[in-house]
């Protein structure tokens, strides 16, 4: 089940926060490290945080008008007008193989056709290589509008779903 995910949960909930955090950082290499004021921030300040089950998996996404000085984000916010972007999807370790990835973007997806938007953006590691992702992504449609070398020394590829 998909529940709806606060600043106020976390900051009532320390095993929440806690549970979270470690989903988050154990996938840090692909996502980027959090302590609990970044979570917390992240989280306020999204369009759209969704968890499945204490910390299963967790979707957390902005639109356009996110306060969010992500690099990627900013590439996106250069390029488009609307969009929303995915900032991070994880999956618990003991959690995968049960769709859960799938179940928040199906949701994420409807609820942004529901609002008229009509693109869904995110970008995915190509250095340090992440062929999971790549193929979730490419599963639900996405296709590459750009790339980038970060200041981290990675390499991502963005990607966008048309939702016509």
């Amino acid at each position: 089940m998909i529940l709806p995910l606060t600043a106020a949960d976390l900051d009532m909930s320390a095993e929440l926060r806690d549970a979270l955090l470690t989903l988050n950082n154990d996938h840090a290499v692909e996502l980027s490290w959090l302590d609990a004021a970044g979570l917390s921030r992240l989280v306020g300040g999204a369009l759209v945080a969704r968890r499945v089950g204490l910390a299963d998996a967790m979707l957390i996404a902005f639109d356009q008008s996110g306060d969010y000085d992500s690099p990627n984000f900013q590439w996106f916010r250069s390029r488009f007008s609307h969009f929303i972007y995915v900032d991070r999807v994880v999956t618990a370790a003991a959690a995968r193989g049960r769709g859960l990835a799938r179940l928040l973007y199906r949701d994420l997806i409807d609820s942004a056709r529901a609002a008229g938007h009509v693109r869904i953006v995110c970008e995915v590691n190509s250095d340090p290589p992440n062929p999971g992702s790549e193929a979730f992504h490419r599963g639900f449609g996405f296709a590459p509008v750009g790339e980038a070398l970060l200041g981290n020394g990675k390499t991502v590829s963005y990607l966008e779903l048309r939702l016509a």
